[in-house]
This record gives structure tokens, C-alpha cells and sequence, in this order.
């Protein structure tokens, strides 16, 4: 028993992302399995983790990365970077125009495709960058993307027509895949545990950040420079952490085979994890025999667990209702802000809403529910609370005849209805096993984009040419608040598990049990010399 204790100690310090099997001995229980995982993921050593390695600055970095993405996002739907169509008035005079849409003379229809090419290349990739971090490290997959990212960004400003510049925004979309699915797992590993949805609300609150920043450097460098200068700046930004994707030894994702182990990719499997191959240390494992229809069968089976979750189902579909409404806020709210109250910058009201309320809320969201414990139950009752309280502010909001009335009600309600920004991801991330958690990721963006912010703004522009009464519509777009509240409120009663340690306690039990050997069968020579534990 002593010699288990120095052997458990020896796989801590050997890796903190090695498999639970390493560090069991007979007789450990499920408790102490869990035990284990905790002290051995806080400690790295240089084999596995490179010199420049620390959790806050991962954070940091993929912050930037972050911030670098929706700024650009900005940018290009500012007036410095967008600009405005040609014009001729009846006397035959013309306008050049500004910006993209001056330089290529396009339709206000050219212009809407344009802002939204991303989403095309971003809702393809998602899911085959999830699928391949089974069998690619998943820290070489986001400097792929990265670099995918930088080029299709740099050929923005190198665009000469629509069609050019449409193509190169798809391959944005593309680039932005690997990190959106990989980026949150990794600080999830990461963050220290008492702490991991504030870094999750610290990570998701770039993006109202980055949104803001991006209208105003778009306007100041497309009126100072050129809009083409926007994505070249851009370019060079993101162009360093590209290569640290590279040169940089990888970091280690729970759940997936460590890089440059030959064991670990190897052919051969030991045990059976549901008809699914796993190497010796139990991380699943693809085999090179037929592996890309190999991949394609992980990936169906992967995608059946997901739809099975009901947890997962839930804490989705509550997020696709929420992200209706942010979406079509996102579009309309100054346009509506200006039809109701006569607003004289509702962009800059509805901007300055958005990105205070946004960092106070997003951030507020993750240390409330790491102050009352991060758990799934906590998560759904975080999400149902505030997302139906959000809902009555915003609702109200609309039905105020003053400005004043409505900022103040507005700001309350989207500071509350950014709060739920980590806790929606914290239940994403936990509702699945580690390996499967790249592609909960994906697939919740895809849906959330496919069926929330993207059809919504059509469907709200519809609803007002009906209607014809911005009010009106507003009330109508803020009451599917309470739709989300009352979808994650049926979260609250389902049986729920956190699963971040599942794969490692899972693979303790069919690893003993695979290494036992029949009373009545003797082992062989090659078996009894596998079968002991290493010098």
C-alpha cells in the first residue's frame, strides 16, 4: 500500500493531464478518485507544460484572442469601415460613397450578406474542429485557426469585389471556429476551481467589450486611414498568437491523449469504453484503419449523447430563445429606441447599455455563482432568476412614454440578462464528459446562431412591416425573455451531473476490471511483465 502512495505522488508530478488510472491503486473509492483529479490538475510540470505557462495568463491570452475576434466584428459594421452606398440625386450629381459599400457600390441586401458571411464559414468548421481535437492536440487545432483567421483577415483589405471580400469573410468565419469550440474547455481546465465561472464570465465578457471597441476603432481608422487598414491592423495583431499556436509546446485538454505520446496514439486498444476504442491510459482513441470514417462514427456517437442530454437539451434551447432576443436588440434597439422616444444618438444610448451592462453583468453572473457553488442546479437557478427578472425590466422598459424611464429600466434588465452569460457555458461545459465538452461548445454556438440571433432580425423586420408599431414589436420581442426563464427553470428539476471528472472515474472501474484476471486462467509471460507497474 505504501509503495501505491509513492506511485500515485510519482503520476502527479509526472503530469497533471494524465489519466486518473495512473494515480488508483486497488481499493481507491470513487471519493478519492475525485480527490486526486483536483490535487493532480493544479500541478503542471515543465515536461507537459511549457515554461511560459500559467493559468491567468492563458486567461489573458485567450482574452486578447477574443477581443481581437469581436473587434472586428465591429469594425466592420461601423460607419469608418461599412460606410455608405453611392448616391445620385434627380439633378444627375452622385455621391462616391464610403467605406465597403462604397468602394464596391452595394445593395443595402449585398451589405446585410456581407455582415453575416462569417456565420456561413464559423457554423460549417465549428463542429469538424470539435471533432478533430480527437485525434489532433487541441492547442495546435486553435493555432490553426488562428492562423486561418490572420490571412482570411488580411485578404479583407487585399478584396477587390464583393464576391472577394464575401469569400474572405467566410474563411474568417473558418478561422474563428477552432477557438470558439476549444478556447472555453481550456479555461475551464485551467481556472482555479473555486473560480471557474468568474474566468468564464472574464473570458465571455470580450464580447460586448470587443463589439464596442470595434465601432469605435472602425470609425477612427476608416476616417484617418482606410477601411482597408482595419483588417490589415487587425492582421498583424492577431498574427503573434497564431504562431504561439505553433512554436509553443501544446498545452494538455482534459479528456484527449497527450501530445507526442506513442503509446497514447496508438492502434491497439486495451478495453472497450461502450464499443469505443481507448488507449491504456483510458482516453478514447481513434484508430488509423479507416480514420476518417472512424471519425465520422465518433462523431455521430457523440452528437446522439448530446441529444440524449437533457440537460443539455435544456440549458440549449433556453439559450437560443435568449439569443433571439439579444440578437434582434442588437439590430432594431436603435432603430426602435429612435421610432418611440425620438432619440438623438440612440446608437451611442443603445452602445453604451450594451457595453456597460455587458461587462457589469457577465461578470457579476460568474462570481455569483461561484459565491454560492458552481453547480448545475445553482447554474439553472442563476439563469432562470435572473433571465425572468431581465425580462420584466426589459418589458417594462418599453412601456415608459419618457427616455429617462426607459434607459433605466433597459440598463437594469440587460445587466441582469448578461449575467447569464457564464453560467449558461459553466452548465455546457459540465453537463458532458471532458472528451466530449469541444463539441458541446460547437454545436451550442450553431444553434444558438442557426435558430437565435440569425433569423431574428428577418422575422422582427417582418412582424413591424405587419404591425407597423415599434412599441408594440418591442413588447412582443422581450416577452420571449420568459420563455428562456421558464425553459432553464425546468433545468432546475432535472437530474443533473457534473461530469468533468466522469471520464477519468469511469475509465478507474473498466480498467481495474479489463486487468483482472479469471481465478482458473494463468497469465502469460508478456502479460505479467505489462502488468507491473513501471521502475
Amino acid at each position: 500500500m505504501g509503495g501505491g502512495g509513492e506511485e500515485k505522488g510519482m503520476a502527479c508530478e509526472e503530469t497533471k493531464s494524465k489519466s486518473i488510472v495512473d494515480v488508483v491503486v486497488e481499493g481507491t473509492s470513487k471519493e478519492e478518485v475525485k480527490m486526486g483529479a483536483v490535487a493532480c490538475s493544479r500541478i503542471s510540470d515543465s515536461a507537459l507544460n511549457p515554461t511560459w505557462f500559467t493559468p491567468a495568463r492563458l486567461l489573458v491570452i485567450f482574452c486578447v484572442i477574443s477581443m481581437i475576434n469581436y473587434i472586428d466584428r465591429g469594425a466592420i459594421a461601423s460607419n469608418g469601415v461599412n460606410g455608405s452606398r453611392r448616391t445620385c440625386t434627380e439633378s444627375g450629381s452622385c455621391t462616391g460613397g464610403s467605406g465597403i459599400q462604397g468602394r464596391f457600390n452595394l445593395s443595402n441586401f449585398e451589405d446585410g450578406v456581407l455582415s453575416s458571411a462569417f456565420m456561413v464559414g464559423l457554423l460549417v468548421a465549428s463542429p469538424i474542429f470539435a471533432s478533430l481535437a480527437k485525434s489532433v492536440n487541441p492547442f495546435r487545432l486553435i493555432g490553426v485557426g488562428l492562423s486561418v483567421w490572420t490571412v482570411a483577415i488580411a485578404g479583407c483589405g487585399f478584396s477587390f469585389s464583393f464576391w472577394s471580400i464575401a469569400m474572405f469573410r467566410m474563411l474568417v468565419g473558418v478561422g474563428e471556429a477552432s477557438f470558439i469550440s476549444l478556447a472555453a474547455p481550456f479555461i475551464d481546465d485551467n481556472a482555479p476551481p473555486a473560480k471557474k465561472t468568474a474566468w468564464l464570465g472574464t473570458f465571455y465578457m470580450c464580447i460586448p467589450t470587443g463589439y464596442a471597441i470595434g465601432y469605435i476603432y472602425g470609425g477612427v481608422v476608416g476616417t484617418h486611414l482606410n477601411w482597408r487598414w482595419a483588417f490589415w491592423i487587425e492582421s498583424v495583431l492577431m498574427l503573434p498568437f497564431a504562431i504561439l499556436g505553433f512554436i509553443m509546446k501544446p498545452l494538455q485538454l482534459k479528456g484527449f491523449a497527450p501530445a507526442g505520446s506513442n503509446k497514447l496514439t496508438s492502434v491497439k486498444t486495451v478495453e472497450q469504453d461502450g464499443g469505443r476504442a481507448v488507449n491504456p491510459n483510458g482516453v478514447p482513441q481513434l484508430s488509423r484503419d479507416g480514420c476518417g470514417w472512424n471519425q465520422f462514427t465518433r462523431f455521430t456517437e457523440d452528437m446522439k449523447v448530446l441529444l440524449l442530454d437533457k440537460v443539455y437539451v435544456v440549458n440549449v434551447l433556453g439559450y437560443i430563445a435568449y439569443n433571439f432576443v439579444l440578437g434582434a436588440y442588437s439590430y432594431w434597439g436603435p432603430k426602435a429606441g429612435k421610432s418611440i422616444y425620438n432619440m438623438a444618438s440612440a446608437d451611442m444610448v443603445f452602445g453604451g447599455i450594451t457595453v456597460i451592462c455587458g461587462i457589469l453583468g457577465t461578470l457579476g453572473g460568474g462570481f455569483v455563482l461561484d459565491y454560492i457553488k458552481s453547480t448545475i442546479s445553482n447554474a439553472f437557478k442563476l439563469l432562470s432568476v435572473t433571465s425572468f427578472f431581465g425580462a420584466i425590466f426589459c418589458f417594462c422598459a418599453f412601456l415608459f412614454k419618457k427616455e429617462m424611464g426607459f434607459i433605466v429600466f433597459f440598463a437594469v434588465g440587460e445587466l441582469l440578462v448578461f449575467a447569464t452569460q457564464a453560467p449558461v457555458n459553466f452548465v455546457c461545459l459540465h453537463c458532458v464528459e471532458p472528451s466530449v465538452r469541444p463539441l458541446s461548445m460547437a454545436m451550442s454556438t450553431v444553434a444558438i446562431h442557426i435558430f437565435g440571433d440569425v433569423p431574428s432580425s428577418p422575422l422582427v423586420g417582418v412582424l413591424q412591416d405587419h404591425i407597423n408599431n415599434w412599441r408594440k414589436t418591442a413588447l412582443i420581442l422581450s416577452s420571449i425573455l420568459f420563455i428562456s426563464a421558464a425553459i432553464w427553470c425546468i433545468g432546475i428539476f432535472l437530474h443533473s451531473t457534473d461530469k468533468f471528472y466522469e471520464d477519468s472515474v469511469n475509465r478507474v472501474a473498466e480498467t481495474k476490471k479489463a486487468n483482472t484476471t479469471p481465478l482458473l486462467e494463468t497469465k502469460t509471460d508478456e502479460e505479467e511483465a505489462t502488468s507491473l507497474p513501471d521502475p
